[in-house]
């Protein structure tokens, strides 16, 4: 469910730093303090680090591989300590990317399809392990294993609220674990601020006790960006996400819509259910040096096992933003956006674009 909000900074140490022999630089170490804000958190603050690097043995231009560590406060109580990852081995041969965190969080839950309930708080606790392993077989393409874990216990509920009376699928507690296989197209210039290419991420994951869950269900996904410019120093973005789950999922398992990355404007978890098809577009243009600017809107209909999506009740947002280059020569980009949505508009500040 949770898409945790990496890192924005309010001060980076060392911003964008480059040692002067930066060609043959293979890792940047940026530390700071991490500070952000979500509808989902309010106001963040932590501490991070935050490793760029490239392998000994790969060449100038190969694509950089990361990896964060961090533990994060929230305003609301909330902490989060998490580990995401990208590497790249031998100049992008082998792509392991994923997730290991463990998070202590609280939410705003409204109801699952067309039923929607008055707004209720609930509190969870839960293990996050993601993990894909792919290897490339054509150039631009990869195919490999995928495996997640997530150990989702709710811990606080209100007084006669549907989690109270039991009225929501997989709670008190769902243990997931999923195997599944990935294809993945890239053709992207850069990795964090692409100006042409396209990217596809397709998963398919089998969820079942065989493989440590205590429910079973198969979700498909099938994810897709693509980039070009616009002109002078524009660049015109697009996103059209599908999202198709069959069995019996937990509610924090379904398609859903809202968060820093899909649909900006409305809560994560504003809307969910069993399918989902969503696209998104962006317009992103230069306004002075490290600054620049983004127009976005974003669209999205979802449905269930019976009907598959239901075209006759779509959700919009849309909104704008601006962005600082912290970093460079990667073009990693700290972004506040303010998205509007029919229950009003939400504040984004963080680091990376939403796709």
């Amino acid at each position: 469910m949770l898409r945790p909000i990496l890192m924005a900074v309010l001060f980076v140490y060392g911003l964008g730093f480059q040692n002067v022999h930066s060609q043959k630089k293979t890792l940047s170490l940026l530390p700071f303090p991490a500070v952000y804000y979500t509808p989902e958190t309010q106001w963040a603050y932590g501490a991070a680090l935050t490793a760029t690097f490239r392998f000994p043995k790969d060449s100038v231009n190969a694509r950089p591989s990361q990896a964060t560590v961090g533990v994060v406060f929230t305003q609301l109580k909330q902490s989060l300590y998490y580990l995401p990852f990208q590497i790249f081995l031998k100049n992008a041969q082998y792509y392991f990317y994923g997730e290991l965190g463990f998070y202590k969080y609280n939410y705003y839950y409204y109801g699952i399809g067309q039923v929607t309930i008055p707004r209720e708080t609930y509190g969870v606790d839960f293990p996050r392990i993601k993990i894909n392993a792919l290897k490339k077989i054509l150039p631009h393409l990869y195919v490999g294993l995928r495996y997640q874990y997530e150990d989702y216990k709710i811990t606080q509920t209100e007084p006669n609220g549907d989690f109270d009376k039991a009225k929501v699928p997989g709670i008190p507690r769902s243990i997931t674990s999923g195997v599944g296989l990935g294809l993945l197209y890239d053709t992207r210039d850069v990795i964090f601020f692409p100006s042409k290419g396209t990217l596809l991420d397709i998963a398919f994951f089998h969820n079942a006790p065989i493989w440590g869950s205590n429910v079973s269900f198969e979700r498909l996904t099938a994810d897709l960006s693509a980039y070009r410019k616009a002109g002078g120093k524009m660049i015109l973005v697009g996103n059209l996400l599908g999202s198709f789950t069959r069995g019996d999922a937990p509610f924090n398992m379904l398609s859903e819509v809202g968060g820093s990355k899909r649909m900006r404007g409305y809560y994560q978890g504003r809307f969910r259910d069993d399918n989902l098809l969503l696209a998104q577009t962006e317009l992103r243009f230069n306004i002075f040096r490290r600054w620049g600017g983004v127009l976005f809107a974003s669209s999205a209909v979802l449905g269930n096992q019976k009907d598959l999506l239901r075209f006759n009740d779509p959700k919009f947002t849309y909104g704008t933003g601006i962005r600082f280059t912290a970093n460079r020569r990667d073009h990693l980009n700290i972004r506040l956006d303010y998205a509007l949505g029919k229950d009003g508009g939400n504040f984004y500040f963080t680091i990376g674009e939403a796709f």
